[in-house]
Parts: C-alpha cells; structure tokens; sequence
C-alpha cells in the first residue's frame, strides 16, 4: 500500500527564493505546454513530449528531467479532466459549465506543486536536509523538520516521487513510501460503521445489546458494544468559524482580508485532526477484538439528498468521505477486514426483525420499530443494519 509523508522545510531566504523562482519558472512551462496540448488535441505524455520536449528545455532552460516531469504534470492534469467528463462530474453533455470547461485550456498557478525524482531531489536523513535541483542550479543543505515516526517510514519505504508544496508562505515536501501489504485476518463478526452529521460515527455489531453514549468531543465513549461519536463539538466549530467568515468578507477592510487569509485552512486542519482520532479508535477497537468494519458507500450522496437552504451548508461541509478514506487506509496498514456496503434504509430499517418503514424513525435520534417494538437510538440501529450487511458481503465474496 501506498502512503505518502509530509516533511516541512526550513529553508533560507535565499533558497526559498531559489524555490519560488523554480516553481514559477516550471509553471509557466507548464502552462504553455497545455495551451499546446489543447490547441494540437495532444493529450498522451508520449505524444505529448514528442511536440515539445526540445522546445520546453530551450524555451524556459529547463533540466532533461524538469522538462519531463512538466510534462507529465499537463498530461495527467488533461486525464483527470477527461476522467471528469466520463463519469459525468461537469454536468451533462451540451451543458454551459462542460462546453465552457473544455473550450479553455487547463491553467496552472505560479505556486503549484512539482514532482521530483531522485535524479532531481536527494534526501539526506541523518543530517535531515535535502538536496534539490533548482532554476539556479542544484541546492544543497535545505533543511526539514519530521518526526521519527516519519524519518523511520522514509528510510525504509520511500520510493518514487516526491512533490514540492508552496501553502500558505511555508515549504514542505510531499513523498511516496510504498509500504507492503499486511495479510487481512478472516474476521470474527464485523462493527458497522454509521456516519452521520449529529454524530459523526457510530459503531456497533450485528448482535449488539447495549445501549450507547457518547462525548461532543469526537472521542465518543459507550456502553455494551456501541460508540456515538459526537459532532456537537465539530459542528459548533464550523458554525463559529462560517459566522466569523461572514462579518469578515462583510467588513471587507485590508486586517480583515489578512485575518481570513491566515484562518482558511485552520477549521479543514481541526475537522481531520478529529477524523484522524475517530479513524484510529475505530480501527484499533476492531483489531483488539478480531472484527471486520463495514462502511457505508456514501458517494454522490450529496446529488441525491434534497435539503432546505439553511441546512445545504451543513452537508457539504460534512467530511464523511475523508473518514472513511482514513478508516480504510488504517484498516490495510491493521490487516483489519473492510467492506463496502449499500447504505440504502439502514436507519429506516429494524435490525431485529428486519421490518422497513419510514415511521420507524420518527425524529433524528429515535428509532421504534412500528411491527415488533423494538426501540433504540437510531444511529446505533443503524450501525448494527450495517454490520449484518457486512457479514453477508464479506461471506458472499469469500464463499469460495
């Protein structure tokens, strides 16, 4: 499996200038390779750099391999455009926001990140520099900080590129380690996994009998074999930072445009900070235990909900794709079993006797079963309907 590490640099004034005068030097190529590729209808790497490779390396004085790596750059840019178009991302054929999309061509930013090789880019661990080719010619001693955890993954399992990051007036280093794959243990029993917005996870198992709590901290804690984990806390942050957001671009004042500047990311970086404890909870309860976790397929979740205007914010700021994409990824580093599962009338659905109903669940907590009676909270219910489909999903691929 693949993970990737991020290192931040510390460089010189004089080598992040060198830095900034590469990245806008390798970007402006990059754009004039894509306005060639989108003139020409050049969109394959190979055919690609058959037009432009020479004129690239004379043009903006680029390395052989700089010139490459450009390249390559304008050319997965334009597949993942494509790759865009196909599965219906840019609206429907025809449409004003998809003719105006593929009319122009593809634009990179001054300060957008570039892939290095090791033929460009060198790592020295023990002195925790890097040597880096650059516009100027090749720079040594450019300092990084990491921690050890991070200097053990890229000692043993660093391979292929790594990409150079300007955010937010710091450098970092973004690198591939490529790790082996660790066996997946047959599971005993598996915990569903609900994902909401009241609550951000709840997990329980298909034969759970206790009842659950939990915090607002996102550290849910519980009771029997279900967790809650809460969103209060997460979603009082984010409505605190959209008020704060909104009398800031009203005032419109210089010290209030620095101060959205320096807070843009702050809410994201608290949002994944909470995902990430959710994630390894989860994971490492369903390690200790033998279990499998089983997920929901939420995607496209977004295009087939229909809210009131007030409440639209709320889900598209809800990260449940991010969390499930850390879930998954600690679950492959665990050798813990994940299987996808169809989400469709989990919360409508009892999970003891199997009845659907809409009734079943009268308010955002509460679920009552209108046949048999039963009743518990509904994101636990929920839960444990997912889990049962778990078992059946990972007993129906494995039957061989």
């Amino acid at each position: 499996m693949k993970l990737v590490v991020q290192v931040k640099l510390l460089p010189t004034p004089e080598q992040a200038a060198a830095l900034e005068a590469t990245l806008r030097v390798v970007n402006d190529a990059a754009t004039w390779v894509s306005q060639l590729a989108h003139d020409r209808r050049v969109f394959r790497n190979y055919d690609l750099r058959r037009h432009v490779y020479g004129q690239v390396k004379d043009r903006y004085g680029l390395a052989a391999q700089a010139a490459q790596h450009v390249i390559k750059k304008v050319a997965d840019a334009y597949a993942t455009l494509h790759a865009h178009v196909r599965n219906g991302n840019l609206s429907r054929p025809g449409s004003v926001r998809r003719e105006r999309v593929l009319a122009r061509p593809i634009v990179f930013r001054p300060g957008a990140a570039q892939p290095f090789d090791d033929r460009c880019l060198s790592w020295q661990l023990n002195a925790r520099t890097v040597s880096i080719w650059t516009t100027g010619g090749r720079m040594k001693g450019v300092a990084f900080t990491a921690s050890p955890d991070q200097l053990t993954l890229l000692a043993a399992h660093r391979k292929g590129e790594s990409d150079l990051v300007y955010r937010d007036g710091r450098w970092f280093l973004i690198a591939t380690c490529d790790l082996p794959d660790v066996p997946v243990r047959a599971p005993d029993g598996f915990v569903g996994v609900d994902l909401g917005i009241a609550n951000i996870a709840t997990t329980a198992t298909a034969t759970a009998t206790g009842t659950a709590t939990g915090t607002a901290t996102g550290t849910g804690t519980g009771t029997g074999d279900g967790v809650r984990h809460s969103g209060k806390t997460l979603n009082a942050v984010r409505h605190r930072h959209r008020e704060l957001r909104r009398r800031l671009q009203a005032k419109a004042t210089k010290s209030a445009k620095r101060l959205l500047k320096r807070r843009r990311r702050k809410e994201a970086r608290f949002a994944a900070d909470i995902n990430h404890t959710i994630a390894r909870r989860i994971v490492t309860e369903a390690a200790r235990t033998g279990r499998g976790i089983a997920l929901e397929d939420l995607q496209g979740i977004r295009d087939r909900v229909r809210l009131r205007k007030p409440q639209r914010v709320t889900l598209h700021s809800w990260s449940f794709h991010q969390l499930g994409h850390f879930i998954a990824y600690k679950a492959a580093r665990a050798g813990v079993a994940l299987v996808w599962v169809d989400p469709a009338y989990t919360s409508q659905a009892c999970s003891a006797c199997g009845h659907v109903a809409k009734n079943n669940r009268p308010d955002q907590e509460t679920f009552a079963c209108t046949s048999c009676g039963f009743a518990e909270h509904a994101d636990v219910n929920a839960a444990r309907n997912i889990a049962a489909r778990g078992e059946t999903g990972w007993a129906v691929s494995h039957a061989a």
